[in-house]
């Protein structure tokens, strides 16, 4: 790494005495925020040009240079990044500093392609932890508590992510990871923990294994569940709370701008993430048009990364589709709605734009059925198809659920737009999940 021509801001903060109280910046006034931002986004932009040839190349081939950022609105003038540009870099180009500097390195699971990797200084770290610890704080978990961690390890960064923040809040972390359902529910009946941590639809298929065992969720020693890596509902939120008894709150991330962390919901308000706004500089845009848009409107989720070392990470799109809102529980840091979907996930059904979390708000409204479902797409006779499989709850008859079978088709039609069929399952016949779940299979290439 070469010596910034811009001094770095950012010093990571010592553990505080007392863990159960708000880091100063958590509390810090919007104008506050600003004026940091502003300050650590210079640094970061300097430090991305001087130390990573591709973002010389890529702000060199727009005409653009760092010098050119005299305030915020300025940083709209520099290009956009996205997974692409991280993967030609594969595996290390994209690190500014040496690797002698590097404590940590994640990747994605390369499922669609070539995987993106990602690493970490130390004080990348530090910074990974404190923010995460953040997020499990505002959420209800508080030092002392023993914390069961559902979610994986490995390269994906949830599982240590998560691990590493509940240690620097003061927790006791139970490293479970995923899978191994009936295993979870005995550790969790045999250790009593009061939080854990996991996606939201593996949160349900712990619950299946505790009626499996003839024990009832609300009967465990949880508490508080922090739930993220994949879109939920306001509807499944519900589910969750009241199977388990629990307070149920989001947490986002992705791994190319830190992981699990960069945002955590208020157990208090329960009204959506607030970005750290002291490290992540967030827009929203038009997906079609790249237009920057203004609080408030939908679109498109981007970041850039204020103090990371490692990977520099400037105007990244997510593909994310939320909307920016103001703070409440932290007035200072904005707030992000809940994810309706991924653009580049977007179903397109005979010109009909739909996304599996409509599905889920509009089906988790009809008693009959639980929340286990997917959505096949054909293309039979040259035309598409949907079928939404879902399971009825173990309590509905056959009959009943086939007339929540017909309101869920009309429910569909009048408010998404778009004809499906609905095939009623079996309880427990359609596949959990024990990380990410895989809600739509499309099959057209398949004829």
């Amino acid at each position: 790494m070469t010596e910034c021509s811009v001094p770095n801001p950012y010093t990571p903060s010592p553990i505080p005495a007392d863990r159960s109280v708000p880091d100063a910046e958590e509390t810090m006034s919007r104008d506050q925020i600003e004026s940091l931002q502003f300050e650590r986004l210079n640094w970061a932009l300097h430090h991305a040009y001087e130390n990573v040839q591709a973002y010389q190349e890529l702000f060199d081939g727009h005409g653009v240079h760092p010098g050119d950022f005299k305030e915020l609105e300025d940083l709209k003038l520099f290009p956009y990044t996205d997974k692409e540009f991280l993967r030609k870099a594969y595996p290390f180009k994209s690190f500014a500093v040496p690797m002698s500097e590097i404590r940590r390195i994640h990747a994605s699971s390369g499922t669609t392609g070539q995987p993106t990797v990602v690493a970490y200084t130390e004080n990348d770290l530090d910074t990974w932890g404190t923010l995460v610890a953040r997020c499990f704080r505002m959420a209800g978990v508080q030092p002392g508590m023993k914390v069961h961690n559902a979610y994986g390890y490995g390269l994906f960064t949830g599982g240590l992510g998560a691990h590493y923040g509940a240690e620097r809040l003061g927790c006791a972390v139970i490293p479970m990871s995923g899978g191994q359902t009936e295993k979870q529910v005995q550790m969790i009946r045999d250790f009593e923990p009061e939080a854990i941590l996991s996606t939201p639809t593996y949160l349900l298929t712990i619950a299946d294994g505790f009626k499996k065992m003839g024990l009832d969720p609300k009967e465990s020693s949880l508490k508080t569940a922090v739930l993220g890596a994949e879109p939920w509902t306001e509807e499944m939120r519900r589910e969750i709370e009241q199977t388990f008894g629990i307070d149920a709150c989001d947490i986002y991330g992705l791994s190319e701008v830190m992981g699990p962390g960069v945002a955590g919901e208020s157990r208090v308000t329960k009204d959506g993430s607030h970005i750290w706004e002291d490290h992540f500089r967030p827009e929203i845009i038009d997906p079609f048009t790249d237009e920057v848009l203004e609080t408030g409107r939908p679109g498109e989720l981007v970041f850039t990364a204020l103090t990371k070392e490692a990977l520099p990470i400037i105007r990244y799109r997510t593909h994310d589709l939320t909307r920016l809102l103001p703070g409440t529980e932290r007035p200072g840091h904005r707030r992000m709605g809940r994810i309706t979907g991924r653009s580049d996930d977007m179903i397109i059904l005979r010109g009909v734009n739909l996304f599996p979390s409509q599905i889920e708000e509009l089906a988790l409204n009809i008693p009959a059925f639980s929340p286990h479902f997917t959505l096949e797409i054909t293309r039979p006779n040259r035309m598409d198809q949907m079928t939404v499989n879902i399971e009825r709850r173990e309590e509905v008859t056959v009959e009943v659920a086939e007339e929540g079978a017909k309101k869920l088709v009309h429910e569909i039609k009048t408010k998404i737009g778009s004809s499906c069929t609905i095939k009623v399952c079996e309880p427990g016949s359609l596949a959990r999940s024990s990380g990410k779940l895989r809600r739509v299979y499309d099959l057209r290439d398949n004829g």
